[in-house]
């Protein structure tokens, strides 16, 4: 199985919906819908018109991986939308990693230094996969003033590239 990663945009938001929304809702029980979340209905705009991206990774045609970064100032930005289906999880297939290779690659072209995030407490692998790559827990009253926080999110990180 080659994996291949590339940008998105609204072509794909049918495909990023089908994705995300089951991990969401239905593996990991957040509470949120897509009304919370109409950025998936316009990514370009949300993310690749102010300077961020959107990228997914493909088994074939089929998306089994996202990962967003959303800048809202000339040096941060927020990552967003880090998903992989649970059949492509793990080290053995690396795709979380090369997601987030693939953002901080075009976060260093940008000139963007911090990268900040929030998660959900329970998200205990999450938490470590961030923490192995190097980012600090902060409090949320740590976050930039301009940081797109999302409702469900309740543990912050932060990365100094």
């Amino acid at each position: 199985m080659a994996i291949t990663y590339k940008p998105i945009g609204d072509t794909y938001s049918e495909a990023v919906i089908n994705l995300i929304l089951p991990i969401q809702q239905q593996e990991f029980n957040v509470n949120i819908n897509l009304e919370a979340q109409q950025d998936l209905l316009a990514i370009e705009k949300h993310y690749q018109q102010t300077g961020g991206g959107f990228w997914g990774a493909f088994d074939g045609d089929k998306l089994v991986g996202t990962i967003a970064l959303i800048t809202y100032s000339p040096d941060a930005g927020a990552l967003r939308k880090m998903f992989v289906r649970r059949e492509y999880r793990g080290k053995e297939f690396g795709i979380a990693g090369a997601l987030l290779d693939t953002l901080l690659e075009h976060a260093s072209t940008k000139g963007i230094r911090d990268i900040y995030l929030g998660t959900v407490n329970f998200l205990h692998a999450a938490r470590r996969f961030y923490e192995k790559k190097g980012f600090d827990e902060i409090a949320a009253d740590s976050l930039p003033a301009a940081f797109p926080r999302m409702a469900a999110d309740d543990v912050f990180y932060h990365l100094h590239c």
